[in-house]
């Protein structure tokens, strides 16, 4: 960690393009000095922490480490702050004239999965639309890159495509036929191998790639800056904008929403002036150097086997440490506005991607050791880990500080002391925000200066009653990405939808049970400050309604009419999210949603009225049976050259104009070796002959 953060400490990797840039010497002054900071914040800690009767040991290890994280985080949020009033004459400065030439082809690529059709073909449609109004329109294309593995939804994915070239008024005559779609017929190692084939079937055909999500939303003019920003830093790598979350109406949405831009803003800006440019990518919304990233950010799965093994999940992370160690440069652009993307409309959702990003952080801690690495970089994958692994230390202190206070209530002052000091640098950063706001006279833009107090206030609370739920959740996927067990990802809704009673019993309330019943025996204990475990139970108690009333529409409706969690782009809404939103004609194309027979719901009306003790009894089922299951590898070679001439036709290019398309290349012959778990023999031989059936049987046609 030393020599991640600082570089005199370690070797420095990638190469060498000559004089060292002005950036890169500030750079490494002011990791110094966070570094510096952050050891004086651990230290002080270290030194409260017997005061505060923490004992000696681990328990005082994990104080010191959590009280520096902590504290990390309120000097980057002062920094942001610092850089909002004042600016950084090293960062990277958004160019906003300047002519773009003719042959820098730049590919808009949108990876897709089991979308809904108006969240992917509407935002598009107000990006082209919006890029369309800048007159550079045609130094793009547009790419639509399906992995969907559903028959018919792909038949309403071509027909939406249809319906947006016919929208656009896309012709197969020049200069149309700039939007494109594609779908895989071999869906291997999910969004990075949906992009990795892109590239190379097509990518030697462009200068830039601009990689956008399911529900990613860009003003055309943030593009054109970004291409513009690209030709004139010829070592520039990676451009990442700051997507703005925005769409949902749910309460929880609409919070997030206001933290980004009361906090979170902050934060960004305060990466931004440690990193300089060897920053963040966070794999959509922005820009890439496409013949670098094709040479040198193709990524190997991790060798071994359990949960930490595979395909990396969090692909994007290691895609910018490679770009940076072959010399390419890598900024993170807060204040480049125009660029958007929906958030989870609850924290089941919220927790459901959580858990692919902690597995695939954790994956990204395996390779902090790699050769080559910046240091920065190298920190980057470190703390990505540790952002979740915070999760079981902050439970085994509270734990711990729960039993000391009942051993020794003479502490019970000074550790309520340090724990409220905690509390202060936790809180300090939403200050700051509110703070900058009312410097920049802001206030407006959230609905007036009452409304954004409530707002502050209110997004403060919900933030603290789903800390606790977080911390039980993270704690939950750390442990089972350690134990070796795999996830299977799918694509979160992208549309708001209300959370049942059911559902949320079912999931929250089975994680939160253990906890509670372990609060409840440590208090008797600890009578005296027992009123001190209130911040984590009282959030556990109240756990399900709040998921409930949080992931609920029509309250989220409510706060919206009140004016509270309002954002600047509500009151008076950019163009293209306007035009995002209306897209009712894609939506008709949906295809219903199919139901297994023996499908699990979770709809208020339709699930059983005792479906929470029958996943509860599930639960334990598993539990009982999981020391007993030996998990092990168990290789079956199974040869894919018999789908090759199948698999090349299912990659065909699917356009209306041929003569503007790049050739590809053919398709090499691949091999997929799957790693099983041992459960029951019986089950294992009836999934490998329902796979054998699935492979032999399946005749896809584009548009069928």
């Amino acid at each position: 960690m030393l020599m991640a953060l600082w570089p005199g400490l370690g070797p420095q990797a990638g190469t060498s393009t000559g004089d060292v840039p002005r950036w890169l010497h500030a750079a490494h002054w002011r990791r110094r000095a966070l570094l510096a900071i952050v050891l004086m914040l651990g230290a002080a800690a270290a030194l409260l922490g017997p005061k505060a009767g923490i004992p000696p040991g681990w328990p005082l290890v994990l104080m010191s480490l959590l009280f520096a994280w902590v504290g990390a985080g309120l000097v980057t949020a002062l920094m942001g702050a610092w850089v909002l009033w004042r600016g950084d004459d090293h960062a990277l400065a958004p160019a906003r004239h300047g002519p773009i030439p003719r042959d820098a082809r730049t590919a808009i690529i949108m990876p897709i999965c089991n979308e809904e059709l108006a969240t992917v073909f509407g935002g598009l449609r107000a990006t082209c639309e919006s890029l369309a109004a800048t007159g550079a329109l045609d130094l793009f294309d547009i790419f639509i890159l399906s992995d969907t593995p559903d028959p018919t939804l792909r038949a309403a994915e071509i027909q939406a495509w249809h319906e947006l070239r016919a929208t656009l008024g896309d012709t197969p005559e020049p200069p149309g036929g700039r939007i494109f779609y594609r779908s895989r017929r071999h869906r291997s190692a999910r969004k990075a191998g949906n992009v990795a084939d892109f590239c190379r079937r097509w990518g030697a055909s462009y200068r830039y790639m601009v990689v956008l999500d399911a529900d990613s939303v860009m003003r055309g003019e943030t593009l054109v800056t970004l291409v513009r920003m690209m030709e004139q830093n010829p070592r520039a790598g990676i451009l990442q904008t700051l997507p703005q979350p925005l769409g949902q109406d749910t309460v929880h949405a609409r919070a997030q929403q206001f933290s980004a831009r009361i906090s979170g803003r902050l934060f960004a800006l305060g990466m931004a002036f440690w990193q300089l440019g060897e920053s963040h990518y966070w794999g959509h919304n922005a820009i890439l150097r496409m013949a670098p990233f094709m040479a040198h950010c193709r990524i190997a799965p991790l060798p071994g086997r359990g949960g930490l093994s595979g395909h990396i999940l969090s692909h994007d992370f290691v895609e910018a440490a490679l770009m940076r160690r072959a010399g390419f440069e890598v900024w993170l652009l807060p204040s480049l506005d125009g660029s958007w993307e929906q958030t989870p409309s609850n924290l089941l959702d919220e927790l459901q991607r959580d858990r692919r990003w902690c597995q695939g952080n954790l994956q990204n801690a395996r390779l902090i050791a790699e050769p080559g690495w910046r240091p920065a970089h190298r920190a980057m994958l470190a703390t990505g880990a540790l952002s979740y692994l915070v999760a079981p230390m902050w439970l085994a202190l509270l734990c711990s500080g729960a039993l000391v206070v009942a051993l020794a209530p003479s502490s019970l002052h000074a550790a309520t002391w340090l724990w409220g000091l905690t509390l202060v640098l936790l809180l300090l950063p939403r200050l700051l925000g509110l703070a900058t706001m009312f410097v920049r006279r802001e206030q407006a833009d959230h609905g007036g200066t009452f409304k954004l107090l409530a707002s502050t206030g209110a997004e403060a609370l919900l933030s603290a009653l789903q800390a606790p739920v977080r911390m039980l959740a993270h704690t939950v996927f750390v442990t089972s990405a350690l134990t070796g067990l795999r996830l299977e990802w799918r694509s979160p809704p992208r549309n708001a939808h209300s959370v049942g009673w059911n559902e949320a019993a079912a999931q929250v309330g089975l994680l939160t049970l253990p906890a509670l019943t372990l609060a409840l025996w440590l208090v008797p204990g600890a009578r005296h400050g027992a009123w001190t475990l209130l911040p984590v139970l009282l959030p556990l108690v109240l756990a399900v309604p709040m998921v409930v009333a949080s992931g609920h529409s029509g309250l989220g409706a409510i706060a919206r009419r009140l004016g509270i969690l309002t954002v600047a782009e509500e009151l008076d809404m950019p163009r293209p999210l306007a035009r995002a939103r209306s897209a009712d004609a894609f939506e008709a194309l949906q295809p219903p949603v199919r139901q297994p027979v023996l499908a699990v719901t979770s709809s208020p009306r339709t699930a059983p009225r005792h479906g929470a003790w029958a996943a509860a009894a599930m639960a334990a089922m598993v539990f009982a049976v999981l020391p007993s299951t030996a998990i092990g590898p168990a290789p079956q070679r199974w040869s894919m050259s018999g789908l090759d001439t199948q698999s090349q036709e299912m990659e065909s290019f699917i356009s209306a104009s041929i003569n503007n398309t790049p050739g590809k290349t053919p398709a090499k012959r691949r091999y997929v070796t799957y790693q099983q778990r041992y459960i029951d023999d019986a089950v294992r031989h009836r999934a490998r002959r329902a796979v054998d059936r699935a492979l032999t049987d399946e005749r896809y046609r584009p548009g069928t």
